[in-house]
């Protein structure tokens, strides 16, 4: 059974970046999608950008395309999401999941990390 560690979230002020990263262990099927949802407080938890295992087709939410990256180091197992021109909108606990689908869906995801929380300041 896989299981998901992210780190890197913090504190940053607006306009700074961040790099979040989710440590898996054990070996996922190479026909898995690995994703990055968030959840503001007091709303529901919303995708951020998907991968496939195999560290292609990324896709992003709109809110996100342009400023955010998705990637994968398969030797070390590793999924990334680059956080760049951070807005006080970006807060939230951020989740890595693993699933089956290449969907956007967090109903597709069987997997879930604890969560790494993201605050950025005005």
């Amino acid at each position: 059974q896989v299981q998901l560690v992210e780190s890197g979230g913090g504190s940053v002020q607006a306009g700074g970046s961040l790099r979040l990263s989710c440590a898996a262990s054990g070996r996922a099927s190479s026909n898995s999608v690995m994703g990055w949802f968030r959840q503001a407080p007091g709303k529901e938890r919303e995708f951020v950008a998907l991968i496939r295992y195999r560290n292609t087709s990324p896709f992003y939410a709109d809110s996100v395309k342009g400023r955010f990256t998705i990637s994968r180091d398969n030797p070390k197992n590793i999924l990334y999401l680059q956080m760049n021109s951070l807005k006080p909108e970006d807060t939230a606990v951020y989740y890595c999941a693993l699933g089956n689908q290449y969907e956007r869906n967090e109903g597709a995801y069987h997997t879930w990390g604890q969560g790494t929380q993201v605050t950025v300041a005005a």
